[in-house]
């Protein structure tokens, strides 16, 4: 406030606002100005603006030494504003990080030596497995198994300059042309569709928020699996009922209100009392109205005002009234397995699974990609996208290496988030603008980079091949040059 004083004071007496400014912001008021020398307040504003000043304020102008000058000076520049020091943040020791990975066994470890001697560490995974289906043998036989499988290892790697992911197109997209068009439909009581085939295939790599058709497979915990009764109260406390589904509504003009007619089979079947029907009408924020229960069958509610409008709205509002179930989840399908009993649903809601007590947290899963890395994390989504794009390819009878749809799921998702290949996407990202261009909308591409002047690098293969160069995979990778020898003359 002080320094917003100053200014008005000093225009107020005809100082220009910009002196005005220049001066408060060196912390100079009224009273300090009329005392101060001519030096000390040319440092912030012009002679001429000071000299002007001066008569405005009615001040002597006063002269100092140079001494008196810098410690003047020093005294009244403003101050500066100095980052506080970060305390310095010790790093914590009282905690232990988790074994994502069981540690290797004493017979795992001697054939991960054994490899790595032989100059090729090999995978985890392949160490395990190796470790599982052979048993310990002697030290010569061991050295000859081990060797055999380097070799088989090493033969089975990328060559160097491969280009894998041209490779992993191919090998995804020429079955792709030969899949089908069409929805699968579940066997059962009631069916759910599920969409296959490409349209799926093109929902999995497209990262779409939303699948045309959401399912989730709820598996249960082993004291509810194999129990009918206890199965089909988990999946009556899934399933999303409305009011419409348990009862007739009906509006009674002559007397201005809605009646509701109560299935009471269908009220037993679900497992739902007429109490909780009239307090689900009652937390209804837009049903302003008073909900009457006549006898066991029937709820009444009337309207506050005598409209037809209003009548119709009341009616929309208790036909659609939520009574039970989660948000998301239309029906609930139960189908017996090997392992007990297992609930498929229409709608996906995995947030809310762990929630049901009955429910297996552990082994439920839904068809929705992006539910899952929001819910599991980053690692969760990328294994759905190799188990959803997989099985929907060898459903339709295509066989492609698992390896190519683990690079794809790798491109989408290694910067923490699931990404869509496309222009949104991964191709929207690309470094290279004619690799953008070459995929969607050119001339958009081209113009934006023409106007920021961005470099091509031409780095991939599609920009080569584009500008008639040759590509830098293969034996385009490699220059060679031939001298040949000089001829002797005779």
């Amino acid at each position: 406030m002080a320094r917003k004083d100053t200014v008005n004071a000093l225009i107020r007496r005809g100082v220009s606002a910009k002196v005005s400014e220049a001066l408060a912001n060196a912390n100079f008021k009224i009273g300090d100005l009329k005392k101060a020398p001519f030096e000390l307040i040319t440092q912030f504003i012009s002679e001429e603006d000071a000299e002007e000043l001066l008569k405005l304020i009615g001040a002597k102008k006063t002269h100092i030494d140079k001494e008196q000058l810098k410690a003047a000076s020093k005294k009244k520049a403003p101050k500066k504003e100095t980052k506080k020091k970060d305390k310095e943040i010790k790093p914590r020791m009282d905690f232990k990080m988790p074994d994502k990975v069981p540690k290797m066994t004493d017979f795992e470890k001697k054939i991960s030596t054994m490899a790595i001697k032989l100059g090729t560490p090999l995978p985890l995974a392949l160490v395990q497995k190796v470790a599982a289906k052979v048993k310990p043998l002697d030290e010569k036989e061991m050295k000859i198994f081990i060797e055999e499988i380097v070799a088989i290892y090493n033969r089975r790697l990328i060559d160097s300059n491969e280009s894998a992911g041209i490779v992993s197109a191919q090998s995804i997209g020429e079955p792709g042309t030969q899949m089908t068009m069409r929805t699968f439909h579940y066997a059962g009581v009631a069916e759910i569709n599920v969409t296959l085939g490409l349209p799926r295939l093109i929902e999995v790599v497209d990262a779409r928020r939303t699948p045309s058709t959401p399912m989730m497979t709820v598996y249960l915990k082993d004291h509810v699996k194999h129990d009918l009764d206890k199965v089909k109260m988990v999946a009556s406390n899934i399933e999303r009922t409305q009011l419409i589904d348990v009862a007739t509504v009906e509006t009674d003009i002559e007397n201005m209100q809605v009646i509701v007619k109560l299935d009471q089979k269908k009220l037993a079947e679900k497992n739902i009392k007429i109490d909780e029907i009239k307090s689900s009408l009652e937390k209804e924020r837009k049903l302003k109205s008073d909900v009457l229960v006549e006898g066991k069958k029937m709820l009444v509610i009337k309207t506050e005002e005598a409209s037809f409008r209003k009548l119709q709205q009341i009616f929309e509002i208790v036909r659609d009234c939520k009574i039970k179930g989660i948000e998301g989840i239309n029906r609930a399908v139960i189908r017996m397995s090997d392992d007990g009993y297992i609930i498929y649903t229409e709608g996906s809601n995995l947030a809310k699974m762990p929630e049901i007590e009955e429910v297996d947290p552990s082994r439920t899963t839904t068809n929705s990609i992006t539910e899952i890395y929001t819910v599991l994390g980053v690692e969760a989504g990328r294994n759905a996208v190799i188990k959803e794009a997989g099985a929907t390819l060898d459903e339709q009878g295509l066989t492609v290496d698992k390896r190519h749809i683990m690079l794809v799921a790798d491109i989408m998702t290694n910067d923490g988030d699931v990404k869509a290949i496309g222009r949104h996407g991964i191709s929207g990202r690309k470094s290279s603008v004619l690799a953008r261009a070459a995929f969607e909308i050119t001339s958009a591409h081209l113009l934006k980079a023409g106007l920021i002047g961005e470099v091509d690098a031409l780095d991939g293969v599609a920009e080569n091949i584009i500008v008639g160069q040759p590509v830098t995979v293969g034996t385009g990778a490699v220059n060679l040059v031939y001298s040949p020898k000089k001829r002797r003359n005779k």
